[in-house]
């Protein structure tokens, strides 16, 4: 299929009008494609699925399945960790003791124990779990984005959906995923897909963090990964909105992060000027949009909010993360990435059990469990989807390496399976889909990969079971390279 022309010449359009359409530079697809793909359907006779919203909570790291959603209670001493599975309200669904309010939610959630790639190592594994791949490109280089590297599945979801009143269509928050030696992860960018269909970044923290001082939910759940020691910075800062913006958005003067709540006014005037030059950037259009919508602007504001809706949430970056992902979903946005910590924050090779107890499972439980029922209170869960995902699973085996780092045990990493956890968006709660053998180290049944999770995405999304997504040169990939999982939705 051929890409079409721009939907609106900026030339023959006034530049308040222009201003005020700031979804032209965000929609990824053309009204034509649209308009190609629901009257292919209607031929066919196959009904347009109702578009919904998805947010994405990534457990950078790696959650252990053992120790979480698929616990082996009566497995070797040596495999079954010190944590005990509790009753969900399902019967027959259990989970760990420690996530107690998701237990009580399990009507809302279905689980899918046989999520499986074959890579063991964070950067490469990342890679995978972002772009919706079990296999590495050969262009692939570990901590090294490139602009050939596979689009990341928030970009692919950004450039094919329709923006929602008139803002960018994905987001990732509240900073990008980097590696404290290496520096930032590949496979998190829109690469081969262009610039322009970059996802937004909003870089909520005053600073990246990573696993040398950031590995929690800061300030009440921060911790030092290695020794296992709380290390709080009181004047580490969660502050919104900082946007990175796309390069060659606007001139170099106006592309450093910068606090929009200060600089609406001067940006919007600014840009109002150069709206009458020839040539308007469409992404230029959706700058003004973004920063000058109140409920984008009152999303942001999350620390300002109820301070009983903080509590609910929890008052850390988990919860002010998600209830943020919840603001903006509400607003308009199709798609939020949330990155649940940075760099090693469920990568417990050592202190596992302590580390999980204490400091990673108390926020996550409550802050998700907030999101359920905030979306289902606003009449939001059934045209939401959130998806939990790590980049892999853990090993069976419980191991004490570099007994001099870690004070007691952990796990490793493990590609084979991982669980993934779904609700809303049409999710049938109450569910388990496939399952791994008692050690928990392989799928016994039904066995999904990467592919079939990003398609489970971009079904939710509305987007056309034979989409494509073009490259610099106009050439077109096949966005579904896998099936959804259609038992989450029976």
């Amino acid at each position: 299929m051929q890409r079409t022309a721009s939907l609106m010449d900026s030339r023959s359009v006034p530049r308040r009008a222009m201003l005020q359409a700031g979804t032209l530079g965000l929609l990824g697809l053309s009204s034509a494609d649209v308009a190609h793909w629901r009257a292919r359907a209607a031929e066919t006779g196959v009904a347009t699925k109702k578009p919904r919203a998805v947010i994405y909570l990534f457990l950078t790291g790696g959650l252990s399945q053992h120790d979480s959603f698929d616990m082996k209670p009566d497995g070797p001493v040596d495999f079954k960790g010190e944590f005990n599975p509790i009753a969900t309200r399902t019967p027959g669904i259990q989970i760990c003791e420690h996530m107690p309010l998701l237990a009580q939610r399990s009507e809302r959630w279905s689980l899918v124990r046989s999520l499986t790639h074959n890579n063991n190592g964070h950067d490469a594994a990342t890679y995978l779990m972002l772009t919706g791949k079990s296999e590495l490109p050969p262009t692939y280089r570990s901590m090294k984005p490139q602009s050939i590297d596979l689009p990341c599945l928030t970009a692919i979801a950004g450039s094919a959906t329709r923006p929602r009143n008139h803002l960018p269509p994905s987001v990732v928050l509240p900073e990008k995923l980097y590696h404290s030696n290496s520096g930032t992860f590949s496979g998190q960018f829109a690469g081969m897909l262009g610039h322009k269909h970059e996802p937004w970044f909003i870089e909520a923290t005053d600073k990246p963090h990573a696993y040398h001082s950031y590995s929690g939910a800061f300030p009440k759940y921060l911790f030092n990964l290695h020794k296992g020691e709380q290390s709080d910075k009181v004047d580490w800062r969660f502050e919104v909105p900082n946007l990175t913006l796309p390069e060659g958005v606007l001139a170099p003067r106006f592309r450093e992060r910068r606090e929009i709540l200060n600089v609406v006014e001067q940006q919007q005037r600014h840009l109002e000027d150069q709206a009458s030059v020839g040539g308007y950037d469409r992404i230029r259009q959706s700058v003004i949009s973004l920063m000058a919508d109140p409920k984008v602007r009152e999303a942001f504001d999350v620390r300002k909010a109820d301070p009983k809706l903080l509590a609910r949430y929890g008052d850390n970056s988990f919860g002010w993360s998600l209830l943020m992902a919840k603001r903006l979903i509400e607003a308009g946005v199709n798609m939020v990435q949330v990155n649940m910590g940075n760099f090693g924050s469920w990568d417990l090779h050592g202190n596992n059990f302590p580390m999980l107890k204490n400091f990673l499972f108390p926020p996550t439980d409550l802050a998700v469990s907030a999101l359920l029922d905030d979306l289902q209170e606003c009449g939001m869960l059934d045209d939401t989807l959130v998806v939990m995902a790590g980049e892999f699973g853990r090993t069976p085996r419980i191991s004490h390496i570099a007994p001099e780092i870690y004070k007691t045990s952990g796990r490793d990493h493990w590609g084979p399976v991982q669980t993934a956890w779904f609700a809303g968006g049409g999710v049938r709660g109450g569910q388990v889909l496939g399952a791994t053998d008692a050690s928990g180290a392989y799928p016994t049944s039904d066995p999904q990969k990467p592919e079939n999770f990003a398609a489970t995405i971009y079904h939710v999304l509305g987007i056309p079971a034979e989409a494509a997504w073009h490259d610099a040169t106009g050439r077109p990939y096949p966005i579904y390279e896998g099936q959804p999982i259609e038992r989450l939705f029976a």
